[in-house]
């Protein structure tokens, strides 16, 4: 009987499934290529189900499928078949619900998976042993160009910067006329508006503590830095994380002398170091503590199907596909709290939101 999943959930499978057929993955590059020179043989790979952790063990032309209350071969083959017939299925649907193809749910409880996402307390998607079955494991999370992916910093509104507004002293009707300005998530319209009554929106702080001592564990100053990167999304419509860093360099707004930004790379290796933390386990109402998580890397699906691996191991290449394949998103005003003028201890702040995604293509 034919079931309906989410192209994201099939995504995961299908890379799951994709690595067990290929017995290796690609390292990725940073502009989201095969690096042809680095193949990296894959023994095992571990996943959690709600009854239990299940091993699939790759040989030469099957999968050694081990657990508490399974112990089978699968031949290799099927697994090349159900991945091919996953893949079509997402290619050719354009709703993002998918129906399951004919006989793939067959072949899931034939390879005991009843949980398509993986049930896991360390936000991994599975595990994956290099070279030897006894190899220390890596965790991955999967993210595919596939379907809908999860973003890498969706912090609602933990993850707001407050600015205050400074300038001219708005009366309350004028506070109000600028909160009705335009439609609920036209944020720009009521900056702009406040700019052209003679108000200024200056930095403040961090809105919430947890985020801001998490942010300070990379730089004391990294809740200015991102603040005015979001700012500038709005402002002058620059959603790539590389281009709003090059926008930051000119604008300066940690005023840091020109031989820390150009020769050493200020801000670029600042917003690396984020973005890594953030890919590995970092999240804005959790206290950060720099210690590294379960999370060593992302598996990266294409959108023309290719598995690419990004991992720690391989720090620099990691960092430059996450600087180069990023981008500031803007969430729901309602939800997450921001885009107007609220009175706070008798000072008017204007809240905006950091919401961080990989680009699509």
């Amino acid at each position: 009987m034919a079931f309906e999943a989410t192209k994201r959930e099939w995504g995961e499978l299908y890379a799951f499934f994709r690595l067990l057929a290929n017995g290796y993955v690609y390292a990725g590059t940073s502009d989201v290529k095969k690096n042809e020179q680095q193949c990296i043989p894959i023994a095992m790979v571990q996943r959690e189900e709600h009854d239990g952790t299940r091993q699939y063990v790759i040989e030469k032309n099957n999968i050694h499928i081990k657990g508490e209350k399974i112990d089978k071969l699968v031949p290799r083959e099927d697994f090349e078949t159900v991945a091919e017939l996953i893949l079509h299925a997402i290619r050719n649907s354009r709703q993002d619900d998918v129906t399951s193809p004919d006989g793939v749910e067959e072949f899931l409880d034939e390879v005991a998976i009843y949980d398509l996402e993986a049930k896991t307390d360390d936000r991994t998607d599975f595990s994956v042993a290099f070279y030897d079955e006894s190899a220390p494991l890596t965790g991955f999370c999967v993210r595919s160009r596939l379907g809908m992916m999860l973003p890498l910093l969706d912090g609602g509104r933990t993850a707001n910067f407050k600015f205050e507004q400074t300038g001219v002293k708005f009366a309350v009707p004028t506070i109000n006329k600028i909160n009705a300005e335009g439609e609920e998530d036209d944020v720009i319209s009521r900056m702009l508006m406040i700019e052209r009554l003679g108000g200024v929106l200056k930095y403040n702080d961090v809105a919430d503590k947890i985020f801001r001592s998490n942010l300070s564990m990379i730089d004391l100053h990294m809740g200015r830095l991102l603040a005015e990167m979001t700012r500038l999304m709005w402002l002058d419509g620059i959603t790539k994380v590389s281009e709003l860093t090059e926008a930051i360099k000119q604008l300066n707004p940690l005023k840091i002398k020109d031989e820390l930004i150009n020769k050493h790379g200020f801000y670029e290796y600042k917003i690396k170091e984020f973005l890594l933390a953030l890919a590995t386990g970092m999240r804005p109402a959790k206290l950060y503590n720099g210690i590294e998580s379960a999370i060593c890397g992302f598996l990266f699906v294409t959108g023309d199907g290719d598995v690419l691996c990004y991992q720690r191991a391989y720090r620099q290449v990691f960092a430059n596909f996450l600087f180069y394949n990023s981008r500031l998103e803007k969430g729901s005003t309602e939800k997450d709290k921001y885009g107007y003028l609220e009175r706070e201890n008798g000072v008017y702040y204007f809240k905006l939101n950091l919401k961080i995604g990989l680009l699509k293509r």
